[in-house]
């Protein structure tokens, strides 16, 4: 993976390792006075059995030969994770002692490294050790003021696009729509178009009731790597300061090919995930991230009847004439503060977890991508298989090869952390959203009293429709990001 997870920035990656090397040459263990780590993650399923599998089989050879013990925990979602995680560090009565080890994403490493409560890592990795890590993972960790890392990448994953094959065929044959058409933002809405009314015209005397084609999870990606791709960082952090970028027509474009087509029903949000919406049948496709393939449906379950259904993954669509940019995501581990002891037995389990054969173990249940760069390729992900005798589900098989075949021609992107970033980051995911759902419901009820598309719309589709949103998303912006 020559060019796997390019670092968008202006420090180079030598100068940084330079600064980040640690000694880790001596160990303060004693295999006869073994430590104890606690470790608390969000994993559920049979992510969190191939994750407890992983640790039980460190104790028995690793940890045992180093003395270090380890026990991983469960929190149940990523909230739940995080609100655990902020109880022990403010002393909540009855809240749990911080961990040693806990997963976290960014912008909450960043709240509990301003707190002080993080550990150091570079003080235990060598300039080897993290060169061996794919680039940009060891960038995106690097939140301390002093550019020292803070966050050990442990599983990453990126988006891709999930198509129901066995009901696209049909369509595409019928109007020549191609795969061709769903490489960029503005194909897919065009296709999405297409789709609702070829679905439309299946039932000619039932006006207005054609199908939605597409979705997709994480509205605040499609944000930032949507601008990215457009050339404009949204987030744009020097030194720990925060600058909005939110020029008006790059944000037309992604009203454009987000709201419009949801308001007008060619793109629909409906369950949860947009995999639910796709066993509904409400959906034929979506944009959402690698892990979640393992969730894409073997078959569409309607009222009274289901069937069976073949998948396609493709990676996700770039604006047109738009960089290929695309979304760096996945929560990393970080290390509690406390003694050199703990610290250096937790590095040491972090470092045995990312190893190449152990990484691509966990990726092969999770669909998560492993971060050492000699572990993102298709030759080694089937290597292991082999060798391990792993049983991996087709679909996470196809995908995680589908983005080792593309990573060189992909640019990784994360934005760096900033002072109320969950926060901003909740506006991109909520604000167009929320206004879009509601807007689609009065169209829908335009479109009940007889109304045609262009005239049930009409009202949303404006200059001043857009204006009105685009001062109300940058107010709502700026308030959540304390500007």
């Amino acid at each position: 993976m020559k060019k796997t997870g390019k670092w968008v920035g202006s420090i180079g990656l030598a100068a940084l390792l330079l600064g980040l090397a640690g000694c880790g040459d001596k160990s303060p263990l004693d295999p006869g006075d073994p430590v104890s780590l606690t470790v608390w993650h969000y994993y559920n399923g049979s992510q969190q059995a191939a994750f407890d599998a992983l640790v039980e089989e460190f104790n028995e050879t690793v940890g045992r030969e180093q003395g270090i013990f380890v026990q991983g925990y469960s929190q149940g979602s990523v909230s739940d994770l995080e609100s655990a995680v902020r109880d022990s560090i403010s002393g909540k009565v009855g809240a749990d002692t911080m961990p040693d080890i806990f997963s976290s994403y960014a912008d909450t490493a960043y709240e509990v490294e301003q707190a002080g409560a993080l550990a150091n890592l570079s003080d235990y990795l060598s300039e080897e050790e993290l060169g061996r890590y794919v680039d940009s993972y060891i960038q995106e960790g690097c939140i301390a003021a002093d550019g020292t890392l803070r966050i050990f990448p442990t599983a990453k994953s990126t988006e891709i696009m999930m198509l129901n094959k066995t009901d696209w065929e049909p369509f595409a044959a019928a109007t020549g729509v191609s795969l061709e058409d769903l490489k960029t933002i503005e194909g897919v809405a065009a296709t999405a178009q297409a789709y609702y009314e070829w679905t439309d015209a299946q039932t000619p005397d039932v006006p207005g009731d054609g199908k939605a084609f597409y979705g997709r999870d994480a509205v605040a990606n499609y944000f930032i790597i949507g601008m990215q791709q457009l050339g404009v960082e949204i987030f744009q952090v020097e030194n720990g300061q925060l600058t909005l970028n939110v020029p008006k027509e790059e944000l037309r474009r992604l009203w454009e090919n987000y709201y419009i087509p949801m308001i007008k029903g060619y793109f629909g949000a409906y369950g949860s995930f947009r995999s639910d919406d796709v066993k509904t049948g409400d959906l034929l496709a979506y944009t959402g991230s690698t892990s979640s393939a393992m969730y894409f449906p073997n078959q569409v379950e309607l009222d009274q009847t289901s069937y069976p259904i073949e998948y396609m993954v493709m990676t996700a669509p770039v604006f047109q004439g738009g960089q290929p940019y695309a979304v760096q995501q996945g929560a990393g581990m970080v290390v509690s503060k406390s003694d050199e002891k703990h610290e250096y037995a937790s590095v040491e389990f972090l470092k045995w977890f990312t190893e190449a054969e152990n990484n691509l173990r966990f990726g092969c249940v999770s669909g998560y991508l492993p971060v050492l760069k000699e572990a993102n390729s298709a030759e080694k992900l089937d290597q292991v298989i082999q060798e391990q005798g792993l049983s991996v589900a087709p679909k996470t098989h196809d995908c995680l090869t589908t983005i080792f075949r593309e990573m060189d021609s992909l640019t990784l992107y994360t934005n760096k952390s900033f002072k109320n970033g969950s926060s901003a980051r909740k506006v991109l995911e909520y604000n167009l959203a929320d206004k879009a759902a509601a807007d689609r419901i009065v169209v829908e009820e335009a479109l009940a009293q007889g109304k045609s598309m262009e005239e049930a719309t009409a009202p949303f589709v404006t200059e001043e429709a857009f204006q009105e949103w685009y001062d109300s998303f940058c107010k709502a912006l700026n308030d959540a990001a304390g500007k």
